[in-house]
């Protein structure tokens, strides 16, 4: 049975009884006892699934607001890549062009531009998963919720987040790629040897 309980209410006004059990065998048997009493409504619950189940909705948000930050990330790096990417081929049009006057077909093109695009976009996912992990790893942080419980939140660079950033950057560099690389495979012979 409980060693020591304290009465609160929550920012709704709903009371709340807080116990301490001696062990974590107790709450089962006091969840029993406290349910078959007809004259009490309650919901008995370990502190850890209490104070999980109040920062859910704020976990939601937070889950929501990274996504559509994420998004908006992702649309700046796609458009940062494929900037890039066409300032590569328009440099090298010259360079295309005596590609393909020697006899390189389209796919070679297509493919030399678009391993350039990857091995950018794989040297960026790692750089970035480096900062990651010397800036976020380890990193703590704590907010109050509502009814003044604090949420904390601890940041760990894993492996799997890590590989998902890079998933990412493959996935940006891909596309970042494409369309410049579709462009300087239908470049004329021509004029690509005329360019400056």
């Amino acid at each position: 049975m409980p060693r020591r309980c304290r009465a609160r209410s929550t920012a709704a006004g709903i009371p709340r009884c807080c116990c301490n059990c001696a062990d974590a065998e107790a709450l089962p048997a006091l969840a029993g006892r406290l349910q078959s009493d007809p004259q009490l409504t309650v919901d008995v619950k370990a502190e850890r699934a209490y104070f999980s189940g109040q920062s859910e909705q704020l976990n939601g948000l937070i889950g929501i607001l990274t996504n559509v930050i994420a998004l908006i990330m992702a649309t700046g790096a796609l458009f940062g890549a494929l900037n890039t990417m066409y300032a590569a081929v328009s440099a090298r049009t010259r360079e295309i062009g005596t590609l393909r006057a020697l006899g390189f077909g389209a796919l070679p093109v297509v493919v030399s531009v678009l391993a350039e695009a990857l091995a950018l976009a794989v040297a960026g996912g790692v750089l970035g998963a480096v900062i990651a992990f010397v800036l976020f790893n380890g990193y703590s942080v704590s907010t109050l919720g509502s009814g003044f419980t604090q949420v904390a939140f601890h940041f760990a660079v894993t492996p799997q987040l890590v590989l998902r950033g890079l998933t990412w950057s493959l996935a940006i560099g891909l596309l970042g790629g494409l369309l410049p690389a579709l462009r300087a495979a239908r470049l004329p012979v021509t004029e690509a040897l005329r360019a400056n």
